[in-house]
């Protein structure tokens, strides 16, 4: 089956046919390196790492390219306010970003370009603006005439005037247009800089991921991402200045992720009511943190609050407790064909239906349902006296697959021999004598988290896995 894409410029949901066979291209928009990512940066990370993953799995080779913002106002800002250096500040929080989106299950990209590192590349681009005439120097400034590309506004579905109305001309801007965007800054003071044409600067935030898409993926792609917070105007204003240079599409599928709220209220740094991943992942398993993420739709809004992180943990529990008893079965089962075909059947099903919700847009949370259905089947089979090992190896190939697309490994060293429960049984029960109760809670809360039961009778500590 075809994946189908929601396409943002479109605004449908669309085939996905490539520019080359086999190949994906795809540019992510990455953070800006000033501070620790909080979880609304977190969660396009990981979306659009699944959709990698699904693409690697369906067969095709992804050049997946996400950028790092590493100068700009609030670098510059930071280093002000710390008395640091402008890389300085920005090398931390790349190592604390890839820290914490590994933690996250989040895979390094095939390129990370800096801007930085892309100062040549951005200069010649804005050169060749200028030289079309879609741009234009002012005192050292240069900026974007928004009016001579005739398509704006089309990623955001506004027209030019409806855009026109809320545009302003900043104090100390020299632009011709309030809806002009700048394209090159002049220095100010004694900030980092570049020499350029046009005099020492920088360049500004929109024309950076144009220029390293273009170097690293081509004038057009497969697939632009990134936060709904993005779709205007930064990729508004990446469709414009890509598209004038280019004289080509900039991107045939635009994807955007949908907000995430605190609480019920829409998070926000002026709020305060914003979580740092970084603090996050210290108090709660990462792998949790990602199976809520993706328990919804990507592109609809998620609502964030302890106790449903806390509920995503339980679901979580259950697939994983599912998992270790199929791993312990497999030790004892045995080379059984009784049966075999119609549960090999089922388990195949299930297959050909996670595929089918991935295939429809990503839908991930859909797909999590399907997991949980190969438990509810996997119970089933577990209540079974005899096992056969074909089919416990068929569901735990099943679910170590779905689960890896999901970017989620399963912990197979999880699992308790029985000696070892027997033996933590014992030390609860010289707890008990010794009046240790605290101890003992302790071993009977480790023993259920590991999916064993243990049951107290007159005749002594009975135990069973759950």
């Amino acid at each position: 089956m075809t994946i189908k894409l929601y396409n943002t410029l479109t605004r449908k949901k669309e085939e996905f046919h490539p520019i080359e066979e086999g190949k994906v291209r795809m540019y992510v928009c990455g953070p800006t390196v000033y501070n620790y990512i909080h979880i609304g940066n977190a969660r396009p990370a990981i979306v659009f790492d699944t959709v990698r993953k699904y693409f690697e799995y369906k067969g095709y080779d992804v050049n997946y390219v996400l950028n790092f913002t590493d100068v700009d106002d609030k670098l510059i800002k930071a280093a002000d306010e710390l008395g640091e250096e402008v890389p300085q500040i920005a090398e931390r929080f790349i190592k604390a970003y890839k820290e914490d989106v590994g933690a996250l299950g989040v895979a390094e990209a095939v390129h990370h370009p800096r801007v930085t590192e892309a100062m040549d590349d951005i200069i010649s681009f804005i050169k060749s603006l200028i030289d079309k005439g879609f741009a234009y120097e002012a005192d050292g400034d240069v900026y974007f005439k928004t009016r001579s590309f005739e398509g704006y506004g089309k990623l955001s579905h506004q027209s030019i005037d409806e855009l026109r109305s809320g545009a302003r001309i900043q104090v100390g801007e020299k632009k011709e247009d309030p809806l002009d965007f700048a394209l090159w800054k002049q220095i100010k003071g004694d900030e980092i800089s570049w020499d350029s044409p046009w005099g020492k600067g920088r360049p500004g935030w929109h024309i950076e991921c144009s220029a390293m898409a273009k170097k690293y993926l081509g004038e057009t792609i497969d697939i632009h991402a990134g936060g709904q917070d993005l779709s205007f105007p930064h990729h508004e204003n990446e469709i414009a200045q890509s598209e004038a240079c280019n004289e080509a599409t900039f991107s045939n599928y635009w994807m955007h992720n949908g907000y995430i709220n605190i609480n019920n209220e829409k998070m926000s740094k002026s709020l305060g009511n914003f979580v740092l991943a970084h603090e996050l992942i210290k108090e709660h398993d990462p792998k949790v943190v990602r199976f809520f993420m993706l328990s919804v739709h990507y592109r609809h809004p998620i609502n964030f609050s302890e106790d449903l992180l806390e509920s995503a943990k339980n679901s979580f529990d259950r697939i994983n407790n599912v998992y270790q008893n199929l791993m312990h079965r497999k030790e004892t089962s045995m080379n059984l064909t009784e049966d075999n075909e119609e549960w090999l059947k089922k388990i195949s099903a299930f297959k050909t239906r996670f595929e089918t919700e991935m295939d429809d847009d990503f839908n991930t949370a859909n797909a999590i349902s399907v997991i949980f259905d190969v438990t509810k089947e996997a119970n089933v089979y577990l209540q079974s006296s005899q096992t056969s090992t074909e089919v416990i190896d068929a569901f735990i190939d099943t679910l170590k697959n779905f689960l890896f697309i999901l970017g989620i490994s399963l912990d197979e060293k999880d699992a308790l021999l029985d000696e070892e429960i027997e033996a933590l049984i014992q030390e609860r029960i010289d707890a008990r004598k010794n009046k240790d109760f605290n101890r003992a809670d302790e071993i009977r809360d480790q023993l259920k988290d590991k999916n064993i039961i243990l049951e107290d009778t007159p005749q002594g500590t009975r135990w069973k896995r759950g």
